[in-house]
């Protein structure tokens, strides 16, 4: 097991658009096992590959029963192809910085991917589950969830960033 580093914004393997994995190999499987350590190390509960440095389509989402247990989902190449509904919830991520904010999402979705094998998946998720499958794919995309708030709590959080950021300097 490797724990891996989670870049943080404005670091700019953030914003790029994740390449389609072809290769379902051992590597890829490891890499998935780095995530869901790297994930449950940081207390996350969903982790995509541009947070780690690597803009390649894959991500890890918890899908623990029991606070106690960890239990994650490997989705490659995901994509979210119907959504229904909306709600806002709080949301934060391990590569914002020490922010958090309501943000409106689908509360139902059809997702589409494969498996490490390189085998189909399709299914419904909801509620959570939907939430952070998401918020992982916007990450595939260049995506923060950062950039679905109003532009006057992104100007708040970029004043937060800029202290944190000064903070770290000096």
């Amino acid at each position: 097991m490797t724990l891996r580093k989670i870049y943080t914004h404005p670091h700019p393997v953030l914003r790029e658009k994740a390449a389609k994995i072809t290769e379902f190999d051992d590597k890829l499987r490891q890499l998935a096992k780095d995530m869901g350590e790297t994930m449950y190390a940081a207390k996350g509960v969903g982790l995509a590959g541009n947070q780690i440095g690597l803009a390649r389509q894959i991500i890890v989402v918890d899908i623990s029963a029991h606070e106690d247990e960890q239990r994650y989902l490997t989705l490659i190449n995901p994509v979210i192809s119907e959504g229904e509904g909306s709600e806002s919830d709080k949301e934060g991520c391990l590569s914002v910085a020490e922010y958090d904010a309501k943000v409106v999402r689908f509360k139902k979705i059809r997702v589409t991917a494969q498996d490490l094998e390189g085998n189909p998946l399709d299914f419904i998720a909801e509620a959570r589950f939907a939430r952070i499958i998401q918020h992982e794919v916007d990450h595939l995309h260049g995506k923060l969830f950062i950039d679905r708030l109003s532009k006057l709590k992104q100007d708040m959080y970029k004043r937060k960033l800029k202290k944190i950021l000064d903070k770290q300097e000096g």
